[in-house]
């Protein structure tokens, strides 16, 4: 598996830019339908209306496992030819979805698409762990989320527009074009950021020793476990946000301007999380922004329940925790990855798989908890970011908000 690297090492924005394009794949692939849910359902005449998150589930959950694949690809042959390879499945799986005659492949496309963009997880961050590390691989993460957040305020409007004017195909058609640009500028201009003395060797024992080293290191497995309770809070969000939005609130077409604002929160908080981090440190940013994540969730909790949670009132308690959400995600992700240098792209793929499997199915427990109500969805986002807190409280032995230890690299 070898491929043709060009030689110019990428400069700092188009890093940041490329990143976020990658990244961008996966968001466009689960928002940008959003819209379409609906219809989709009508057109495969599925009977309960809950069976049409499937159409995000079965993505995700393929996305989170296929990672753990790509990771030790991406160890021994390279970021650059893995991701390659991995975009050429993803196309296939969109030319699938384009043109699925029933539900059950229809699904099986979508899982195509999950697995092929499992790669982008893995190999965008293992390449800014390749090219950066601490502090300042979370300023590079964070100003790539901050780019990529545009595509969640846009995607879903962009869907609805797709929809005004042609089939909700014409969606996944649209997937396909945006998978080949990418394709073409990886092609044209990623260069290989794997040392040849950190390549690994593709085999049973490598991987299995590979993955030991990656879950001995208390401070990646506690990080992983408190991203994947935070990740749960974002999937039950997505996934359950067209019935929000439109059964409760009754916003219609309206719906992808709700959505944008939850999603320019996010984009704000990684923003600024850019700005603040070098000065601030992980620890301390991501601890306080748990923290008060928790608390703004069972305060929102409380309102569902007691019945006060009007459309504004739940809107602006949802934008204000997900814009802890973007304080939190890129300095969990940093701090993970930060012992593991040696294995980047093993760590990578362990950690965003467990982190999307786990967050994609505590996600639809609480998607599929809808009972026409907010309640449920709100009762959901408290419980998962008070087990991200307990988490974070173990992993750091009860001391947060420091700069902690000193690191030594697994090898």
């Amino acid at each position: 598996m070898t491929t043709t690297a060009p030689h110019r090492a990428l400069s700092t924005p188009e890093l940041v830019a490329m990143v976020a394009a990658l990244s961008a794949l996966n968001a466009l692939a689960i928002d940008i339908m959003l819209p379409a849910l609906p219809q989709i359902g009508a057109a495969f005449q599925l009977s309960n209306d809950n069976d049409r998150q499937l159409v995000v589930v079965c993505y995700v959950a393929l996305f989170g496992v296929a990672q753990l694949i790509y990771g030790p690809l991406a160890d021994a042959f390279g970021r650059r030819s893995v991701l390659i390879y991995a975009l050429g499945i993803y196309i296939a799986g969109s030319v699938l979805c384009v043109i699925a005659p029933n539900f059950e492949l229809f699904l099986a496309a979508r899982a195509m698409q999950g697995v092929g963009a499992a790669a982008t997880r893995v190999i965008a961050t293992a390449v800014v762990r390749d090219v950066t590390e601490g502090r300042r691989m979370a300023q590079v993460m964070s100003m790539a989320m901050t780019v990529f957040m545009i595509v969640p305020i846009v995607a879903p409007s962009l869907g609805q527009l797709i929809l005004f004017v042609a089939p909700w195909r014409w969606i996944f058609g649209a997937l396909l074009v945006y998978a080949l640009i990418v394709l073409a500028w990886a092609l044209l201009r990623l260069p290989e950021t794997l040392a040849p003395e950190n390549r690994r060797p593709f085999n049973p024992a490598a991987i299995i020793g590979a993955y030991a080293a990656v879950l001995r290191e208390r401070q990646t497995f506690g990080y992983m476990i408190a991203t994947t309770f935070v990740t749960a809070c974002l999937f039950g969000y997505i996934t359950s946000s067209e019935q929000l939005f439109v059964d409760v609130y009754h916003l219609g077409p309206a719906f992808p301007l709700a959505f944008a604002s939850i999603a320019i929160s996010i984009s704000a908080g990684t923003f600024l999380n850019s700005r603040l981090v070098i000065r601030h440190g992980m620890r301390r940013l991501s601890h306080t922004m748990v923290v008060a994540f928790t608390v703004v969730a069972l305060a929102l909790a409380a309102i569902t329940h007691l019945g006060w949670a009007s459309f504004p009132v739940f809107t602006a308690m949802l934008a204000l925790a997900f814009a802890m959400f973007g304080f939190i995600a890129s300095n969990f992700n940093a701090l993970a990855m930060e012992p593991v240098g040696r294995v980047a792209g093993s760590a990578s793929a362990l950690y965003g798989a467990v982190t999307a499997t786990g967050g994609a199915t505590f996600g639809a427990l609480i998607a599929r908890a809808f009972d026409g109500s907010p309640t449920p969805f709100a009762v959901g986002l408290a419980l998962s970011g008070a087990a991200a807190l307990l988490a974070v409280v173990w992993t750091e032995r009860g001391k947060l908000f420091g700069v902690g230890p000193a690191i030594v690299q697994s090898r």
